[in-house]
């Protein structure tokens, strides 16, 4: 474990952890292991606990070890698949240790900029730009440059500031930091372009740089290893997408049900999935390892319209072999904000579990889910102009699935909000953001003072 003392070096802890991470393995049972301890020290170590002044100097060197250690961990992937060490307890090993890593990383780079906020420095950054280390790059690509190139084919796995995309993230049985994912296509011109589905807009071409300035906070690049199909599976998404566009075709909409292998209509996930399946001839179909959406109270899935217990999260392309993650990019102003998201998501879907909460509407819910619907009928440049009204509420979004997003978002804000006061106090108090226990500990203790009624969330008691 990281030592808990004020003079412990977190340099001296973090190697231990890159031994670990580096240690040969020959059997599943050793690999297991070495992942729960790299997990369990790093998601035990408390930043109040250092030198944090010490730490703000060294933390870029420290961030790019981090994220090292990580490109390390996921080149290894494959020979672990070789060896058939990848059993339910290592795929589940791999997805804790990324995650909390990245935690970790988030952290020494608020820490580097004096967790400066959005309102304090400007406004969010585009993806893959920045001048506090925002953006870390894989060795083997393209260390020490300007912009970071892009190729046709690559896969940008993204996540924005709303609670829904945390909902997204950790909707499955997999704690996920990501709610969407693209395929990047560069044409003849040299123009380069994002293909994704998007609730709203269902499968739709996007300029790169807009949707890379959609106010998203993490973007991580991958790149498919046969850059030749990678190619060819952007150009195979980009014209299908762009004929379903054309006045003469038939949009593409939003799949609610998150099921990967069935209908016409795509959800993020599987639009990437569909590009590569038909540039490859079926013989590369992900997801690998498929994410599990096996909750007992489906109440809140039912009303989104979730019709599968297996799925193409976005996230699990992280575990894909098959594929580099060439740069990581994060905007620190923000990485404390979605953190406290993301907890406050895994509470609400725990309790909904665990105490058998569910949604309940209200009359003012139905009425603007009503109205939600009736504007989904209208035209896409009416939509744009009501969205601070409105949201933009796709054509095949149900009444019942617009509440639920309602009911969501404003029962999480408030949590949120209280959260977000906590940790502006800790880091005044210590210098360092709130650790993870101490945030579910507050959560906790909101539940229990909130009772059977925790915003739109009402205990059912048998």
């Amino acid at each position: 474990m990281l030592a808990p003392v004020v003079t412990a070096s977190f340099e001296n802890d973090l190697e231990r952890i890159e031994i670990l991470a580096a240690s040969p393995v020959m059997s599943a049972a050793l690999l297991e292991r070495n992942l729960n301890a790299i997990y369990e020290t790093a998601a035990h170590a408390r930043f109040a606990d250092y030198d944090v002044a010490a730490i703000a100097r060294s933390a870029p060197a420290l961030m790019y070890r981090l994220f090292d250690l990580r490109v390390g961990l996921r080149g290894r992937i494959a020979h672990y698949e070789m060896l058939g060490l990848m059993t339910p307890a290592a795929i589940q090993g791999f997805r804790d240790v990324f995650r909390v890593l990245r935690y970790v990383s988030d952290m020494l780079g608020e820490i580097a900029i004096g967790h400066a906020r959005i309102g304090e420095g400007g406004y969010l950054l585009r993806g893959f730009t920045g001048k506090d280390n925002n953006t870390l790059i894989n060795h083997a690509y393209y260390r020490n440059i300007g912009d970071l190139p892009f190729q046709s084919g690559d896969v940008i796995l993204v996540r924005g500031q709303a609670h829904n995309s945390a909902a997204i993230a950790r909707i499955g049985d997999v704690d996920s930091q990501f709610s969407h994912i693209g395929m990047v296509y560069i044409d003849e011109a040299g123009d380069h372009w994002m293909v994704e589905s998007l609730i709203e807009d269902g499968a739709i071409i996007n300029p790169l740089a807009k949707s890379l300035n959609h106010g998203i906070v993490r973007a991580v690049l991958y790149r498919h290893r046969d850059a030749g199909l990678a190619a060819r599976a952007a150009k195979f998404i980009f014209d299908y997408v762009a004929e379903s566009r054309s006045k003469r075709g038939k949009r593409i909409l939003y799949d609610f049900s998150m099921r990967s292998d069935y209908g016409r209509n795509l959800f993020c996930s599987k639009l990437v999935r569909l590009a590569f399946e038909q540039a490859s001839g079926g013989t590369f179909v992900m997801p690998t390892y498929p994410t599990r959406i096996g909750r007992k109270n489906r109440d809140f899935l039912d009303r989104i319209g979730v019709m599968t217990e297996t799925t193409f999260a976005p996230a699990d392309i992280d575990m894909e072999s098959a594929f580099d993650l060439v740069a990581e990019w994060q905007d620190y102003r923000e990485t404390g904000n979605i953190r406290l998201q993301d907890f406050t998501m895994d509470k609400l879907f725990e309790w909904m579990e665990r105490y058998n909460y569910c949604f309940e509407e209200t009359f003012a819910i139905k009425l603007v889910s009503l109205l939600g619907r009736f504007s989904a009928h209208f035209s896409d440049s009416a939509k744009e102009m009501l969205s601070s009204v409105f949201p933009r509420v796709p054509i095949n979004m149900p009444r019942r699935t617009v509440a639920a997003v309602a009911m969501l978002h404003k029962t999480a804000e408030p949590i949120y909000h209280e959260l977000q006061r906590l940790n502006h106090q800790s880091i005044v108090e210590t210098g360092v953001p709130m650790h993870g226990l101490d945030v579910f500990e507050a959560l906790e203790k909101i539940r229990e003072r909130e009772g059977n009624r925790i915003g739109y969330l009402v205990r059912k008691v048998p």
